[in-house]
């Protein structure tokens, strides 16, 4: 499949700032069933960007902008071939072990509620137990349109009725690491739409290590494994770590976010 991805981040601030810098993971790399055909960052003010990897072997970008700013718009856009793959990661580099990803964070900590229900729920094999976990959790909430509370940890999230994308999938870590498996958060792109709406916001879902098997995909928004539908970006312990854009900004007053994905197939 050949997706098109338009992403724009729009920043606005009450008062002109004298710097901003921003650590953008807004690139997808090649991997056995993800091709990147082309694809472009581009920022609308006199900046300096600096390439590289994070720790856990994301593709990277530093933006440096002088001001003063007002508005900084951040655009992404650019073609990517999937495949089918029935939601195993084969051909990606990992620079970390498994084990790393039992960790528990501010995000994803070991909530005691959480951790009892994916014991009382999962049974079968490892793999067994971690897709039922996962059209469990699909089961259990409805789905927020908006962008939610990026402060919400797994635990605060688990005891509402609905959840964004982001908020299940760190749930989804908590109860796969009370399990045993070595879980992360996911953060790409996605082909899809909330009854029959589209939504405009990066998605994001997580991957859990089975022994034998590898990482395989889990997406609770849907109860399924991710295929040819996503754009695999970036990995880490929690949403945070692998958030598209995080940053600071020297300068006083507030700030306004404006994103807008688009995610179509292209014939």
């Amino acid at each position: 499949m050949r997706l098109s991805v338009d992403h724009r981040t729009t920043y606005r601030f009450t008062v002109p700032q004298s710097r901003v810098v921003q650590l953008l993971r807004l690139t997808p790399g090649n991997s056995h069933d993800q091709t990147v055909a082309s694809w472009r960052v581009h920022v609308d003010c006199d900046a300096r960007m600096r390439e590289g990897r994070d720790g856990f072997g994301n593709h990277v970008t530093m933006l440096y902008a002088e001001g003063p700013l007002t508005t900084v718009e951040i655009a992404v856009q650019g073609e990517v071939l999937t495949s089918h793959s029935d939601g195993c990661v084969l051909g990606v580099a990992e620079p970390l072990p498994p084990a790393l990803f039992l960790r528990p964070t501010g995000a994803t900590p070991a909530d005691p509620a959480i951790c009892r229900w994916s014991r009382e729920v999962a049974t079968g094999t490892a793999v067994e137990r971690l897709h039922t976990l996962n059209r469990a959790l699909h089961a259990r909430f409805a789905i927020e349109r908006g962008r939610g509370d990026p402060g919400l940890d797994a635990g605060a999230a688990w005891a509402r009725d609905s959840a964004t994308p982001r908020d299940l999938a760190q749930i989804f870590c908590v109860a796969a690491r009370a399990l045993g498996a070595p879980a992360r958060f996911v953060s790409g792109y996605h082909l899809w739409e909330i009854d029959g709406e589209h939504r405009p916001a990066p998605h994001g879902w997580a991957e859990a290590h089975v022994e034998g098997l590898g990482w395989i995909g889990f997406d609770p928004t849907t109860g399924m494994s991710p295929e040819e539908e996503y754009v695999r970006v970036a990995v880490a312990l929690d949403a945070a770590g692998a958030a598209p854009v995080a940053g600071s900004r020297l300068g006083a007053g507030a700030e306004e976010l404006e994103v807008d994905v688009a995610v179509s197939r292209e014939a």
